[in-house]
């Protein structure tokens, strides 16, 4: 329990350094349209602040660390996204973009004009989510193993009574049947770790308030890493069998090359293509479809408030529904990329099976 409290002691040390401001947009005093596209984008993207709750034209938000590198100056330069003011102020020459190619990405203006982007290191909110899903996976795995080595043949309780049954449908479900018995030992870390990873973060996106709210699944270059890994750890334990099969596939010498080569190697790259897309369709298009509901509230009632209260009834309760939904969503997706992954790691390590 040292551990956990060290870590959210840091969490907090975070929280209050990066003083939780509330501040008035300056210029905007005239009422904007509301713009659905925008306010769906600005809730699933990336950003360099993490909202809170808006009121009024009061923003109530965590600035997180901008840590960016200037192609310009050679310089290193660190401060708070709250220098920026909601992104519409420039600070030590770099402003948040709102052009076609760099729009929502720190540049760096120059003196004519043009946006440079510099190498930017910052801590997102992504990054800041990441952060946090790491942290609560330690603390809840290093208790979970602790209380084993305390009590090893006793009976599960608290965090064990909840994780034993996962982990075990993970193991009998998906690792055995698809790896197989001898050899699924030597995955179930990696097997494990993305499974609760996925259902985690899942799960944390779909909660409205801080630390939730972020949709680190729904990012593209995360499950772009998460699908590279799963490549890897494929092509670096396959065994010779894999790899004939890929060079040498059993097929007539006139198909062998090039034709079921390229089909192969295609094959190879497909494969995690298809993993990382997955994955960040689905649970985009979840957070796109109740952000739908919600901004029907708002164009209706820009039209007719009745309009707004008569539709509000309607959007919400599409709303819980898309929400259960989700979490429905949330514990499939997280099998679906674990038990692909299984199979992918059975296919390589298949061993070859002579004809009698």
């Amino acid at each position: 329990m040292r551990a956990a409290n060290k870590i959210l002691t840091l969490l907090l040390v975070l929280l209050i350094s990066g003083s939780i401001f509330a501040q008035e947009k300056d210029g905007e005093k005239e009422e904007k349209k509301f713009d659905p596209g925008k306010f769906i984008i600005d809730h699933i993207g990336d950003a360099y602040e993490w909202h809170i709750a808006t009121f009024g034209s009061f923003h109530l938000s965590i600035p997180l660390p901008v840590i960016v590198y200037s192609k310009n100056t050679k310089k290193l330069s660190v401060f708070m996204s709250s220098k920026f003011h909601h992104g519409h102020e420039a600070y030590n020459g770099f402003q948040i973009s709102e052009s076609k190619d760099n729009k929502g990405k720190i540049v760096e203006v120059m003196s004519d004009g043009t946006e440079v982007r510099p190498v930017d290191l910052s801590i997102t909110k992504n990054v800041l989510a990441l952060f946090i899903s790491i942290a609560i996976m330690l603390i809840m795995f290093l208790s979970v193993a602790k209380a084993y080595k305390r009590k090893p043949n006793s009976a599960p309780s608290g965090l064990q009574s909840l994780f034993e049954p996962l982990i075990i449908f993970v193991r009998d479900d998906i690792a055995k049947p698809s790896i197989g018995e001898k050899k699924y030992e030597r995955y179930m870390p990696f097997l494990l770790s993305v499974f609760f990873f996925i259902l985690l973060n899942n799960l944390l996106g779909l909660v409205p308030i801080f630390p939730g709210g972020a949709n680190l699944t729904g990012n593209i270059s995360v499950t772009m890493v998460l699908a590279l890994l799963t490549f890897l750890t494929t092509i670096l334990t396959a065994n010779k069998n894999y790899w004939m099969h890929i060079f040498w596939p059993p097929v007539p010498v006139f198909l062998k090359y090039p034709i079921m080569f390229i089909i192969e190697a295609i094959g190879m790259i497909i494969k995690p293509f298809v993993l990382m897309v997955r994955l960040f369709a689905n649970i985009t298009a979840g957070h796109i479809i109740a952000l739908g509901f919600f901004s029907l509230i708002f164009i209706f009632g820009s039209i007719n408030t009745f309009a707004g209260y008569g539709v509000s009834v309607v959007s919400i309760i599409f709303t819980v529904f898309m929400t259960m939904l989700e979490l429905l969503v949330a514990f499939i997706q997280a099998y679906v990329f674990t038990l692909l992954s299984a199979i992918y790691f059975g296919m390589a390590t298949e061993e070859h099976h002579a004809k009698h």
